[in-house]
């Protein structure tokens, strides 16, 4: 039996196949107008990394904000289960799970089974989302890796005050012309964001283990920054953390493929 999970997300579309219980590949697309164009080229990708094609994959389980438009999932789960889902097989102490992709953040708390117990999302507020890391690392003409490992030599806290991307971005412009350390304006950054995101953590509970998944949890500036904002605790990024959706997804068709048996 082989299933594929898919996350459509508004910047990226990211695939993992499981065969006979076990993941075998994953694949990583840029998200494209269609959806179901963008979805079907990283199952295709995916398929490939396994040696497979894409019509040897029994059943596909989709997710994220274009999970509605595959016609070819069967099943379509929302992020809030395929997170859980996900983060319960990848870590099964897990209590409290973050997710913070490009344009949208999720805080989740389960219980030992895994399932749902309470979530929040952010509304698709930029701030509190990739996407608002990297419109400020544009600003600054860093890439996002240097824009993430520059906040870790900050010496000093700064405030940044606005919650909206476009006046963030012009408070950044302020900083810089003040001659405002690079790593001091990132810092300030990844504080906002991690400000944003704690506090819809917040609302469903801080259980400890917490567990971070998502694109942004590459971004080891604001994870910092995350744990600062949520006192002190340790966070434990997942492996293959921007797959968490996908992952998630694909575990939820096995079962649903192991059921239809």
């Amino acid at each position: 039996m082989i299933v594929a999970g898919i996350d459509v997300g508004s910047k990226n579309v990211h695939a993992v196949v499981i065969k006979d219980g076990e993941v075998v590949a994953r694949a990583s697309v840029l998200s494209g107008f269609d959806h179901e164009e963008s979805a079907t080229r990283g199952l295709a990708e995916a398929a490939a990394a396994a040696g497979l094609v894409r019509e040897q994959i029994d059943l596909v389980a989709a997710t994220g904000a274009g999970r509605k438009a595959l016609s070819f999932a069967l099943e379509q789960p929302t992020e809030v289960a395929a997170d859980a889902r996900g983060a319960h097989a990848l870590f099964p102490g897990a209590r409290t799970v973050v997710d913070v992709g490009a344009d949208e953040a999720r805080a989740i708390r389960i219980d030992d089974s895994g399932k749902v117990l309470d979530f929040a999302i952010n509304e698709k507020c930029a701030a509190g989302a990739g996407a608002f890391v990297e419109a400020m690392s544009r600003a600054l003409e860093m890439s996002l890796e240097d824009f993430s490992r520059a906040s870790l030599d900050s010496k000093q806290s700064i405030p940044m005050n606005a919650q909206c991307t476009v006046f963030a971005e012009s408070e950044v412009v302020s900083l810089i012309h003040a001659n405002t350390p690079p790593g001091d304006i990132a810092r300030a950054v990844h504080d906002a964001m991690a400000s944003r995101v704690s506090a819809m953590v917040r609302r469903v509970g801080i259980e400890d283990p917490v567990v971070l998944g998502g694109g942004a949890s590459l971004n080891i500036g604001f994870v910092k920054s995350l744990a600062a904002a949520l006192g002190g605790v340790d966070i434990y990024v997942l492996p293959y953390a921007e797959y968490l959706g996908a992952e998630g997804a694909a575990l939820i068709a096995w079962e649903a493929a192991q059921t239809g048996k």
